[in-house]
This record gives structure tokens, C-alpha cells and sequence, in this order.
């Protein structure tokens, strides 16, 4: 076998393992919050593989979507790798692809950037659908149980009404396996749809705005910030991750002067309404029984399924979602 061959199977072998590695995480996640005990029956972990699956195809939908149109436009880029994570919280801390160059004109990098959260949108929405339509639906709870209220987005709250035939405002959901899962795939979109740096937002922003996109994701850092004082503090960590790690400017592309064209033009503001209704002002946060204050208007209570002990209400705190990753020498 040549060298060169040698070097793709093991390349291709570690995609394989941190796949299956991820697998077995989140599937320990789900039966976890399923309320059941891999530990002492380990066939109970089977219980949690509607959430792994779901979440999983989400995940590889986004990344499969960032690596297609990255090798439509000649970009050298890898195949997805999944990173495991602890199972008491979500098992995973997302995937990411890695691309080793950079798009060469704003059309191209707006494709990579936006196809990711298409594809993982156009999963996302279905299976959420089925999820809700198999959540139970139980009346307001006053503020006695424990839970983990995760917040609403204009999409979810409209899908919510929709499939419930409930308003969210007047109940309490526990939601499904496949609805959690769904529910973390707009949480994912998102994020990598935050309209600085290198996201996939960021990537949206510079390719329909050009230079003057440093002047939105100083805004939209500055926003992030507002967001953790006023609410979710998880956005300062968000923050951190974007100054120190991702950056907030982004890199010039080859050609920078060159504007999309109409038709991409018109895709791209129908990104942003899309992160529009996927935004969630406070995503998590953890009901305990010492009477807490109700949630603010923009949240709903949604509890994952069955989930009654205090220490696996933990479970969905934090969470890093996939982003496709380009080299800052590039």
C-alpha cells in the first residue's frame, strides 16, 4: 500500500472513532435524561439512541453541508470530527470540519458559510416537528418543580403552537428525546449564525457587507456582552471564545471588492431572518424547588423527559455547538 493511502485510512480511521465515540457519549446523555441507569442495566442505554441519532444527524448535516460546497469551490477541507463529550451533559461538544485554505471570493465563502445551518436547519425542522408532536403537554407548573426551562425562539414558539395546539405561555412541555435533540439544533444554528468573525454568521455578514462587517461584529461582540449582564450567563463564555479564539474580524478573502450577486444577495438576508427566528436572548436555565422566580416572557418551561434528579438537571448548561474551523493563517 502507498504511503499517501496509508495516510488517508488513518486519517479516515480517527473520523470513524471519534464518531463512534460520540455516539456512545450521547446516547449515554439521552438515557441518562431519560431518567434510566446504563450503569446498572447497560441494555438501558438503547433508551437514549433516539436522541443520539437525532442529534447526531443534525450535527452531520451541518458539517456535511459546510464540506460540500467548500470542495464545490476547490477548498481543500477535511471530513467532519465529532468530539465527544461528558454524558452528563449533552455527550458532545459539537463537530467541526477543517479547511485548509480559505474561499477565494465573497460568493464562495458566503456558500460555505451559509450552507452549514441550511442543512442542518432542514433536518432540524422535521424531526422537531415529530419530537413535539410526541412530547407530553401538562399544565403550568407554579414554580415547585425542579426542571431546566430552555429557552423559546420565535421558530420553536411558533412550532410549539402550531404542533401542540397549546399556547407555550399556559403549559408546561416535557419534551420528547427527538425534541430535545431538535430543540439543540436550532440552539446550534444560532449560535454559528452570531454575526462575528469567523462563524458562519460572520462569514455571511463579510461576504454580503465586505469591510464594513468589522464595524457589525464589534456591535454583535458588544451585544453578546449586554446579553450575559441582562441574562443567560453563558454569553460571557461565548464572548471569551470569540475575542480570544475565533476572533472577531475576519479575514480578508482574494478578491474582497467584488459584491455578491442578486440572487445571493437575497439568500443571505434570508440567513440572517433565519438566525432572526432561531435566536434564543436566554437559552438555559435551571428551576429548583425554593420557590424560584418565574421565567422572564421570552422563556418557556420545556423539560427534558422524565428528568426529575437535581443533579442531571445540569445535563444542558453548556454546550458548544459545531462551527467549521479556518486556520488563522489562512
Amino acid at each position: 500500500m502507498q504511503p499517501g493511502h496509508r495516510r488517508v485510512l488513518r486519517g479516515l480511521r480517527l473520523h470513524l472513532i471519534l464518531f463512534g465515540a460520540t455516539l456512545v457519549t450521547t446516547t449515554l446523555a439521552g438515557a441518562l435524561n431519560a431518567g434510566v441507569d446504563p450503569f446498572e442495566n447497560p441494555w438501558q442505554i438503547l433508551s437514549g439512541l433516539p436522541f443520539s441519532l437525532t442529534l447526531l444527524a443534525i450535527l452531520l448535516s451541518h458539517e456535511l453541508g459546510h464540506y460540500t460546497l467548500a470542495r464545490w469551490h476547490g477548498v481543500p477541507t477535511s471530513l467532519p470530527y465529532f468530539i465527544p463529550g461528558p454524558p452528563f451533559l449533552v455527550g458532545t461538544f459539537g463537530a467541526f470540519i477543517r479547511m485548509r485554505g480559505t474561499p477565494r471570493t465573497r460568493a464562495a465563502l458566503f456558500d460555505v458559510g451559509a450552507a452549514g445551518p441550511w442543512a442542518g436547519i432542514i433536518v432540524a425542522l422535521p424531526v422537531l416537528t415529530i419530537g413535539l408532536a410526541l412530547s407530553e403537554v401538562r399544565p403550568l407548573s407554579e414554580g415547585t418543580e425542579v426542571g431546566v426551562v430552555l429557552g423559546s425562539s420565535l421558530l420553536f414558539d411558533g412550532l410549539s403552537r402550531l404542533v401542540l395546539g397549546v399556547d407555550p405561555n399556559n403549559a408546561t412541555v416535557l419534551l420528547h428525546p427527538v425534541a430535545l435533540a431538535g430543540w439543540l439544533g436550532l440552539f446550534v444554528t444560532f449560535l454559528n449564525l452570531l454575526p462575528v468573525g469567523q462563524l458562519d454568521g460572520g462569514h455571511v455578514i463579510y461576504a454580503l457587507f465586505g469591510r464594513r462587517h468589522r464595524a457589525i461584529s464589534r456591535v454583535g461582540l458588544v451585544v453578546i456582552l449586554v446579553l450575559g449582564f441582562y441574562g443567560w450567563e453563558g454569553w460571557f463564555v461565548w464572548a471569551a471564545l470569540l475575542a480570544f479564539v475565533v476572533r472577531v474580524d475576519h479575514p480578508a478573502t482574494m478578491d474582497a471588492d467584488t459584491p455578491l450577486d442578486p440572487l445571493r444577495r437575497r439568500a443571505a438576508w434570508l440567513t440572517i431572518a433565519l438566525f432572526v427566528l432561531t435566536f434564543m436572548p436566554e437559552p438555559l436555565a435551571v428551576l429548583m424547588p425554593e420557590g424560584p422566580p418565574p421565567p422572564p416572557r421570552h422563556e418557556r418551561r420545556y423539560h427534558p423527559q422524565d428528568l426529575h434528579r437535581s443533579e442531571d438537571l445540569q445535563a444542558i448548561e453548556v454546550f458548544l455547538p459545531a462551527r467549521p474551523v479556518v486556520p488563522s493563517s489562512t
